[in-house]
């Protein structure tokens, strides 16, 4: 069986991917999830508002004199504050491992995404996956103007390192198959569909608002499988399909639209880090029941350009869904 497959041009042994989440953290879990079968392993996102916050801090503590909070800090502190620790997490990953580590930034300002992406690069990242997670509250901002700073962040990040660079998207643009056209065309390497956005919830006892963050469910598969499936051969970037995989079958469905990886936490949070090895044993299992060979027998073949059957994807199948009454309540 063949599950050898390729995501931002690096050559992967199948297409399952651990996304970004707190289990990287731990060097163990890292290698226990390899050896369970993760093709390849995306780190927890560093953010620029906590580097930022931490080297504050410091200077904080010794423009107030506080002598002996200084002795713990080396004279340049700006240099050793901050990334130092993430950078050290991907040296790390990268010489414990065998398969490919990603590094994930959530940056701010452009000097914060180039700075952060260059120290991934030079501390031995195979990738890095832009996290942009840019909620338009400000009511002023135009839709033009927020698809135009994920463009600029694209362009400033391209232009400072040479690795290959992802993004990832949420469903909320108005247009989403133009604006990743747009990244394709501005030379992404691979798109990542979808971020989830945090979204508080009220206490009502408390009357304050609930911060927590649900993990997915194999209901969330169905819009990236649709604009997977819309965008699947009509891109020259990656497509790395996330949200709601908890079985292969899941797993099995993103390929079949067009998904060149697929990537999960919520299963193996759930269920521990041994489930790797279920979804894997399960992608070989689902495969065989298909007669296929390989990965790419199955993948792309139910994608909208692959399928004669273009209602399911559109307006019309909508219609008739509805006039016929077969959904649920």
């Amino acid at each position: 069986m063949n599950l050898a497959t390729r995501y931002l041009g690096l050559d992967l042994k199948n297409p399952l991917v651990v996304s970004a989440s707190p289990l990287a953290l731990d060097l163990g879990n890292s290698r226990r999830l390899e050896d369970c079968g993760a093709a390849a392993i995306v780190l927890p996102s560093i953010f620029q508002e906590d580097i930022e916050n931490e080297i504050d801090e410091i200077e904080r503590l010794v423009c107030e004199g506080n002598s002996e909070a200084f002795s713990y800090f080396p004279a340049n502190i700006s240099a050793n504050a901050g990334p130092k620790n993430y950078l050290e997490l991907i040296r790390r990953t990268r010489d414990a491992l065998e398969i490919p580590v990603i590094a994930s930034l959530n940056g701010t300002t452009r000097t914060g995404w180039t700075d952060y992406a260059t120290q991934i690069e030079q501390a031995g990242a195979n990738a890095i996956e832009l996290n942009v997670y840019l909620l338009p509250t400000d009511i002023e901002l135009t839709g033009t103007e927020v698809e135009a700073r994920y463009l600029a962040i694209l362009d400033a990040v391209k232009e400072t390192v040479s690795i290959p660079v992802s993004m990832k998207l949420s469903p909320y643009f108005s247009s989403v198959g133009n604006m990743v056209k747009s990244l394709d065309q501005a030379g992404v390497d691979g798109v990542v569909l979808f971020n989830r956005f945090y979204q508080p919830d009220i206490d009502l006892e408390e009357l304050k608002l609930v911060r927590d963050l649900k993990l997915s469910h194999k209901g969330e598969i169905r819009l990236p499988l649709l604009w997977i499936a819309t965008l699947a051969g009509k891109i020259k970037a990656s497509i790395a399909a996330s949200s709601g995989v908890q079985t292969a079958a899941e797993v099995v469905k993103y390929l079949f639209v067009g998904a060149d990886v697929v990537m999960t936490t919520s299963a193996l949070m759930r269920h521990g880090i041994d489930y790797m090895k279920t979804l894997h044993d399960g992608l070989i299992a689902e495969l065989k029941e298909r007669e296929a060979d390989s990965v790419a027998d199955i993948r792309g073949r139910m994608s909208r350009g692959a399928t004669s059957d273009l209602a399911a994807f559109d307006r019309v199948n909508y219609i008739r869904i509805l006039r016929g009454g077969a959904y649920n309540a």
